[in-house]
């Protein structure tokens, strides 16, 4: 169950994080435009920094908003509202004005902890919050003479109650918490380039449970007072070191899983290998492009989890050279050629195109461990599962395919007889069943999907690649 929710968590994040290219945008077009002055000079570029830093600075928010609307059972607007009054009344409670009045201190005497409340942390708390409360609240019904304070007008009310209760718990509890966030980074950081391997290793170790989320939260975010995205992209750091958490996974999600790709067309049956190709061809194009991954990962990380870890070992070895050389790049959504063209030109970025010539070198050295590793091992990579794994993909034309995939998928879960709730994120169908017996996973496979994952007894994954919300909004025009 904790598993579960936590997955619930990361895909929740999710939404919020996919905000992030309309800052990276507007701030690699500004600093573009004036890579010196960074703005000062120019008033348009002035305007575009200031535009991206507008969301940049306010990701705590983001988060507040978008896990309350992600983990309420609707996803109603009064959970976002509650998860903004939440994060407020937390924010404005703890603050370090606050705090100094409750204790009758001076300001500068304030514990500095205090002065990080409004971090990424506290945003994703007060959307749990917040979401908890929409579920247990938006439908009570009040006595008549307060009922118009009843079911969802109620969820703010009570979530702004919790909050003070909760703001109470922090009073006390934060500042050691941040201590040890603190310290777990100063850690990380003091170890250099191999912190920076190590943490490049376990974010991609932690991918199929979706625990990397909570990773990144920490590198990347002003939880522990790294804050390797926003720092970099607004000019706050040392060059060559911000952006060290970041500038690894360029070539490896640009080059190296296309690679990757590659080799696992060459190595396909020669019955399948346009069933690979149909698969691997645009999951290698939005690994590049877009940095999003999980349509390649997915398709050999439980096919052939060891090919996985030699996968994350990689990425790792390419965070630690990428740190060492201090090379430096940075990215608003995710490690892709968007980003990587944006970010090039930013104040803190460094030797960015040294990156390039390191992906080449990443894309030879996956391309030929892969193949060797799959033939070696005979590891069922796409195109080369037995011939009673995957029936004949089902094709059709235009508009219509995504209608016959959701169709078929829809029908493979056991529709509506089995299917209690269906959800979608980046990649992947999140699907709810009352039955795991009644799945076809069979039927579901000839829709030629990247893979399907159980996660729990009556939790399963389905993961179909970035067209992934054409097949959901099909889906739930099947649904009674």
């Amino acid at each position: 169950m904790v598993m579960k929710y936590l997955q619930r968590l990361g895909k929740s994040l999710m939404l919020p994080v996919a905000v992030l290219p309309a800052a990276a945008i507007l701030m690699g077009i500004g600093y573009w435009i004036d890579p010196v002055g960074w703005g000062a000079e120019s008033p348009v570029a002035a305007f575009l920094i200031k535009a991206g830093g507008s969301i940049i600075d306010n990701i705590p928010i983001l988060f507040a908003v978008g896990v309350a609307l992600g983990m309420s059972k609707e996803r109603d607007g009064s959970a976002a509202l509650s998860g903004l009054v939440a994060f407020l009344v937390t924010t404005t409670l703890l603050s370090t004005a606050t705090v100094a009045m409750f204790l009758g201190i001076k300001v500068d005497a304030v514990d500095p902890a205090f002065g990080k409340i409004g971090n990424a942390f506290v945003g994703i708390l007060s959307g749990i919050i917040a979401s908890l409360c929409y579920n247990r609240f938006h439908n009570v019904k009040l006595p008549d003479a307060l009922a118009f304070f009843s079911g969802k007008r109620l969820v703010p009310i009570m979530t702004a109650v919790s909050m003070i209760l909760i703001s109470v718990i922090l009073f006390f509890v934060w500042p050691p918490v941040y201590g040890a966030l603190v310290a777990f980074g100063e850690a990380i950081a003091k170890l250099g380039a191999v912190g920076a391997g190590l943490y490049g290793l376990f974010n991609r170790l932690l991918i199929p449970t979706g625990l990397h989320h909570a990773l990144n939260s920490v590198f990347w975010f002003d939880v522990a007072g790294i804050n390797d995205i926003g720092n970099f992209w607004s000019g706050k750091g040392v060059k060559g070191i911000t952006g060290m958490y970041q500038a690894g996974f360029f070539p490896v999600m640009m080059f190296g899983l296309p690679a990757a790709a590659l080799a696992m067309y060459h190595t396909a049956k020669t019955e399948k290998k346009k069933q690979a190709a149909s698969l691997l061809l645009a999951a290698a194009f939005a690994a590049f492009f877009t940095g999003v991954t999980e349509p390649i990962e997915f398709a050999f990380m439980f096919l052939a989890p060891a090919l996985y870890v030699v996968h994350a070992l990689l990425t790792g070895v390419s965070l630690f050279i990428a740190a060492t050389f201090h090379w430096t790049a940075g990215f608003g959504f995710s490690a892709g050629f968007v980003d990587f063209f944006l970010s090039s030109r930013l104040p803190l970025a460094n030797q960015p195109y040294m990156l390039l010539l390191q992906g080449l070198v990443f894309a030879v050295i996956y391309y030929f461990l892969f193949r060797y590793l799959i033939v070696k091992f005979n590891l069922k990579t796409p195109g080369r599962e037995d011939d009673d794994e995957v029936g004949e993909i089902v094709n059709a034309p235009g508009k219509d395919r995504f209608a016959t995939m959701a169709k078929i998928i829809y029908e493979g879960l056991g529709g509506d007889a089995n299917v209690v709730a269906i959800d979608n994120c980046v990649t992947r169908l999140r699907v709810e069943v009352k039955d795991m017996r009644k799945v076809d996973q069979q039927k579901i496979k000839s829709t030629g999907i990247s893979g399907i994952k159980e996660v729990g007894p009556t939790s399963i994954q389905v993961i179909v690649g970035t067209n992934v919300q054409f097949v959901a909004d099909e889906i739930t025009k099947l649904r009674k």
